[in-house]
């Protein structure tokens, strides 16, 4: 089986003043305005969430958005996520506290997928008082994030099997993608205006989101495709570096974590994982393999790596491996493709039937220290946590959970 993939001043001053607004709550909160957050690690800065309970924490509002695989973006006082509506993928922005929808934003056709799921396979960035969408058929739309309104838009052409599902990533000034084929398989645009600024490489599409890190002093951007993994430089899409990578399906949907010099990338369907070390040769990077394993088999969940170690949900299992050597430290067999934030030396864990766990990050053991069942249905959805509230969904609707100490 394959997986899912997963006007006018006033106007303007408005939007100025949203912006201003979003700005000062950063200052004081923790936002996560895109796939897995801020660093693109899974890691959140945020602490003093509840990490125990007497009794279940309090729903705080649900909605029914219909079918996607889009996580939540949070930034000051909005949620940003996608459904389906009216047989269209729709753009939605939440107020934070009320859960009521301050705009939507139909942008594309419905995806219809029985096998993996239907609807938006990618999550919304927030940068700057814009909202990027990667729409499953291939349409990038930028538009305001006070108002919904569109800014630009982009069109590609060579969707992969299960649909577009990676993200955007704002670096700097440019929003980069990954389309594939003639569209280039790294694409950058100028994040304003959505002129081309450099593209790079010609693989086919993957489904996993561009990865971006920093080495020996220069940036860098991972793009994870069907069949390899290619590195450009991230100011100018040069191309530095290049591996295979073949997957059965052409399935390479997890994200890349760099660590201290290294890159590691994880796969399922039997090809596992591995970690190799950088290094540079010339205007070139090299990558030399230090370990390679199927220790773990990530389908589409991503790992985060914690204070050494490697947490995440494969296609058979909960798992912990230490990073430098591959070894495993712990099993749960019963929470394969759960989904996994690190924050405040917890895990938070997410799994594909809809519990969420609390437990400590440990390579010792996997014991949780909370536990609660929120939904039901496929759950295949990373959650969020952004200013002591936790976003869960599943393919009918997204509930927001108060985790905040004092509640």
């Amino acid at each position: 089986m394959a997986p899912a993939r997963p006007i006018g001043v006033c106007v303007s001053l408005l939007a100025a003043l949203w912006t201003v607004s979003q700005s000062a709550d950063r200052v004081l909160a923790a936002d996560w305005p895109n796939w897995r957050g801020p660093t693109h690690n899974g890691i959140i800065t945020e602490k003093g969430f509840k990490t125990t309970w007497t009794d279940p924490p309090k729903v705080w509002w649900e909605y029914p958005v219909g079918s996607a695989f889009s996580a939540f973006a949070c930034v000051g006082s909005r949620a940003f996520t996608c459904g389906t509506k009216d047989r269209q993928q729709v753009l939605f922005c939440f107020g934070v506290d009320t859960g009521k929808v301050i705009w939507e934003k139909p942008f594309e056709k419905e995806l219809r997928e029985r096998q993996g799921g239907d609807g938006t396979r990618a999550t919304p960035t927030v940068h700057e008082g814009r909202v990027y969408i990667f729409g499953a058929h291939g349409l990038l739309l930028c538009v305001k994030a006070e108002s919904g309104e569109e800014v630009w838009r982009r069109q590609f052409h060579h969707k992969p099997q299960w649909a577009y599902s990676g993200s955007v990533l704002i670096e700097d000034n440019l929003a980069i993608v990954s389309p594939g084929g003639s569209d280039g398989a790294l694409v950058a645009l100028d994040s304003k205006t959505g002129q081309p600024v450099w593209t790079c490489g010609r693989e086919p599409a993957g489904y996993a989101t561009p990865y971006p890190f920093t080495f020996a002093g220069k940036r860098y951007v991972v793009g994870f495709m069907a069949q390899s993994a290619l590195i450009a430089d991230a100011k100018t899409g040069r191309q530095v570096c290049s591996i295979p990578w073949k997957t059965d399906w052409d399935v390479n949907a997890s994200a890349p974590i760099y660590h201290d010099g290294h890159l590691f990338f994880s796969t399922g369907y039997g090809t596992g994982c591995a970690l190799f070390k950088l290094g540079t040769e010339g205007e070139k990077l090299s990558l030399r393999l230090v370990w390679k394993s199927k220790v773990l088999l990530t389908k589409f969940t991503s790992c985060v790596l914690k204070d050494g170690f490697l947490y995440a949900g494969d296609q058979n299992a909960l798992k912990c491996v230490e990073f430098a050597s591959g070894r495993p430290c712990w099993v749960d067999r019963n929470f394969p493709n759960a989904s996994v934030l690190v924050s405040d030396e917890h895990l938070i864990v997410f799994s594909e039937d809809g519990r969420l766990m609390i437990a400590k990050a440990t390579p010792n053991e996997f014991k949780p220290t909370a536990q609660v069942g929120l939904l039901s249905g496929r759950c295949w959805t990373i959650p969020t946590l952004a200013n002591g509230k936790l976003f869960v969904r599943n393919l009918e609707k997204a509930v927001c959970i108060d985790l905040s100490a004092g509640s």
